[in-house]
C-alpha cells in the first residue's frame, strides 16, 4: 500500500482502539442504568439499584435529606451496603420479590447476547486489520471495515434493548422504581456504536480503488498501490 493510505489507516486504527476500549468497558460493567425507589422519608434507609449486563446490584443508603439531583434515593456516591447478584435480573426469585420488581429476562438475555456477538465482531475485525499491515494482504481491510461496523450496530442494538428493558419496568404496575437514568456504562457504549461505525466505513473508503482523476482513466488504468 502506498505510504499516504497507510498512515490514514494506522490513524484510523488509532481511532478504532479508543472504541474497542469504550465498548469493553460497557460491556463488563454494570453500570448502564440507575434504579430509585420514591423516597418518602428522609433519616432513614432506602434502596437503589444499578445493572449491567451480567448483574445487578443493590445498595442500601441511608438519607438525611432529598437528593440534590432530584433522582430519589441517592446519589450512588453515598456510602452505603453494596449487595451485587450476577444474572439475578435476568430470573425471578426472591431478589424481584423483595424489591417488587417484574423483571424482563428476554430483553437482558438478548442484549448480553447481542453485545457478545458484536465483541466477536469487533476482535475478528482486528485480526483482520493487522494482517492488511503485511505486505500483500491489504485485502483485508474491507472484511475488517465491515465487521468494525456490524460491531458498532450489535452495540447500538443491546443499547435500544436495555432502553426498552428499563422503559418496561418503570411503565409496570409490580414495581417500585419511579426513577431512573442511564450512567457512564450507558454513554461508553454509545460513544461506541458512534466510533466503531464511523471509523468503519472510513477504512471500507480508505480500502476502496482510486477513482479516476480523468474521463478517459478507468479503474483499472489506476496506479498499483502494491
Amino acid at each position: 500500500m502506498i505510504e499516504n493510505k497507510v498512515t490514514k489507516i494506522r490513524l484510523t486504527f488509532c481511532v478504532i482502539l479508543v472504541g474497542i476500549s469504550l465498548m469493553l468497558a460497557a460491556v463488563v460493567t454494570d453500570h448502564w442504568a440507575v434504579l430509585s425507589p420514591r423516597v418518602d422519608k428522609f433519616n432513614a434507609t432506602c434502596d437503589a439499584a444499578h445493572f449491567g449486563l451480567w448483574r445487578l446490584c443493590t445498595k442500601r443508603i441511608y438519607m438525611e435529606g432529598p437528593d440534590p439531583s432530584g433522582k430519589g434515593c441517592g446519589p450512588l456516591s453515598l456510602p452505603g451496603d453494596i449487595n451485587c447478584t450476577y444474572f439475578k435480573h435476568f430470573t425471578s426469585g426472591e431478589n424481584a420479590e423483595i424489591f417488587e420488581v417484574t423483571t424482563q429476562k428476554e430483553y437482558s438475555i438478548s442484549a448480553a447476547a447481542i453485545a457478545i456477538i458484536g465483541v466477536g465482531f469487533m476482535v475478528v475485525a482486528t485480526i483482520c486489520t493487522l494482517l492488511s499491515f503485511k505486505e500483500k494482504l491489504d485485502y483485508f481491510l474491507k472484511p475488517a471495515a465491515l465487521f468494525y461496523a456490524f460491531s458498532g450496530l450489535c452495540i447500538m442494538v443491546s443499547v435500544e434493548v436495555i432502553r426498552q428493558s428499563v422503559k418496561r419496568m418503570i411503565d409496570s404496575e409490580d414495581t417500585v422504581w419511579i426513577e431512573y437514568y442511564y450512567s457512564w456504562s450507558f454513554a461508553c457504549a454509545c460513544s461506541a456504536f458512534v466510533i466503531l461505525f464511523i471509523c468503519g466505513i472510513t477504512l471500507l473508503l480508505i480500502s476502496l480503488p482510486r477513482m479516476p482523476q480523468n474521463p478517459w482513466e478507468s479503474c483499472m488504468d489506476a496506479e498499483p498501490e502494491m
